[in-house]
Parts: structure tokens; C-alpha cells; sequence
């Protein structure tokens, strides 16, 4: 699509319209949001057609570490990174702090312990990539009854859950940060978010539920929120990342 089209369909359909018409035609869409006063870059996708992944580790079983790296290792193979954001919380060692799944293979198990910290204010959830669908879920809820997931992976917490946000997400919170996250549409497109400035969480709760139409919705990262678009020309490379998501294209 050509610029000139792209604004006169978005002038047509608003961006939430635009954005599904792309991810529905299988096409990478990237464009920026304001909600509530706060600023947002917002990416949609559709599963039926957009190859979305989860990454990890390269052949050498060595962390990416970076959007750079992963787009390296996938241009050698003759794939190109279209899009790609750090894929939920991890340790020191670069590794998933719970769940993760990555091309039916689980190299880390659900993560189910309490403790301190976002990943721990429970209920957190998983997000996961089957053949041609996808879907956010409480943990609980993904363990009792796994969907066929070719890649998933487990942080926290949940944004929002069945359309209510979560019980321990207070209006009058006074943390903000620079925060990413993914949520499911009605219509399984899957909306990727991150906040160009430090945002609540409740705020960027209400994005996903208000102003993004997701039923549930997952938190990925704070403050080392990271995206690679190159439509847009960006590639934050802040510091070391662990699990990356992102959409491939032959």
C-alpha cells in the first residue's frame, strides 16, 4: 500500500479500522496511538496469515540478546524480521523467568511459584501462537486445558481478563514506566503496545481494554520495553534482551 492510500484509508476507517484491514490482508502494521493523553505505538497482526514466533535461543544455544542479532541470524536463512518486541520477563542469564515455548518445544516450564514483583502479581498469564490462531490466558487457566500452542510464553501480569482489568491494577496507582504488552481481539487479531513514556499501569490496562477492544491482555516488560519496527525506522537496542516476539516474513 502506498502512503498516499494508507492515509486515505485511515481517514476512512480511524487507526483501530486501519489496523485490523492490514493484519487482515497479512500485511505489517505499525502506527502511533494517543489514549487517555499518553502516547502508544500500536502493531496488529493476524495469525491466519502473519508468521507470528517466539526467540530465544540461535543454533548455537546461545541468547539473541537483541533485535539485531535475531534479524541477522533469520536474513542468513533467507527470512526477513518484520516486527519483533521483547517477549516477556527474564533473568540474569537472558533466560525466561516462566513458561516459554518455541516451535513445540518447551524449553521452559510454567513458572507457577509466588514471590515479589510484576511477573508474580497473580493472576499472570501466558501468551501463545498455535497454527493460524492465538490467544492471552491466565496461567491457571492455559495449564488446565493447553491449547495446541506452537509457541507461548508465561509473564506477568494479566492486563486484563475477560474484559474486566485486573483486581490488583488500582486507578489511584502511582508507579509509571515505560511498559509493553500483547492482547487478542475479538476477531483473534493479536495488538502489540508500547508506551512512549512512562505510563501506569492502569493506563496501559485501559488501553488494551478501552481503547484496543481486548478481551484479555498480557504484560510483557517495563523499562526495558523495546521495538523493532522498521517501518518506522526503529530499533531500540536499550540493554540485553531475553525472549523476543516477532512476525516473519520469506
Amino acid at each position: 500500500m502506498t502512503t498516499k492510500v494508507l492515509t486515505r484509508l485511515a481517514g476512512i476507517f480511524g487507526l483501530a479500522g486501519l489496523l485490523g484491514l492490514m493484519a487482515s490482508n497479512g500485511v505489517a502494521a505499525c502506527a502511533p496511538k494517543s489514549f487517555d493523553d499518553e502516547r502508544f505505538t500500536v502493531c496488529s497482526f493476524d495469525p491466519r496469515h502473519d508468521d507470528i514466533r517466539l526467540f530465544w535461543r540461535d543454533a548455537d544455544g546461545q541468547a539473541y540478546g537483541s533485535f539485531s542479532a535475531l534479524a541477522a541470524a533469520l536474513k542468513a536463512n533467507g527470512e526477513e524480521l518484520v516486527f519483533a518486541m521483547n517477549g516477556g520477563m527474564f533473568e540474569e542469564d537472558l533466560s525466561p523467568v516462566g513458561l516459554f515455548i518455541e516451535n513445540q518445544r518447551k524449553l521452559r516450564k510454567a513458572n507457577t511459584r509466588g514471590g515479589g514483583g510484576n511477573f508474580h502479581m497473580k493472576p499472570n498469564g501466558v501468551f501463545w501462537v498455535g497454527d493460524g490462531v492465538a490467544g492471552v490466558a491466565e496461567t491457571t487457566r492455559f495449564l488446565a486445558s493447553p491449547p495446541s500452542a506452537r509457541y507461548a510464553t508465561q509473564s506477568g501480569p494479566m492486563l486484563v481478563i475477560d474484559g474486566q482489568i485486573h483486581p490488583r491494577i488500582r486507578p489511584d496507582g502511582t508507579s509509571q514506566k515505560i511498559r509493553n504488552g500483547v492482547g487478542v481481539r475479538e476477531d483473534g487479531s493479536v495488538v502489540f503496545a508500547i508506551a512512549e513514556g512512562p505510563v501506569t499501569f492502569d493506563a496501559f490496562a485501559r488501553l488494551f481494554r478501552d481503547g484496543l477492544g481486548c478481551r484479555n491482555a498480557l504484560f510483557l516488560d517495563g523499562s526495558v520495553s523495546s521495538l523493532y519496527a522498521p517501518e518506522l525506522s526503529r530499533d531500540d537496542e536499550l540493554i540485553k534482551i531475553g525472549p523476543i516476539v516477532g512476525v516473519v516474513r520469506k
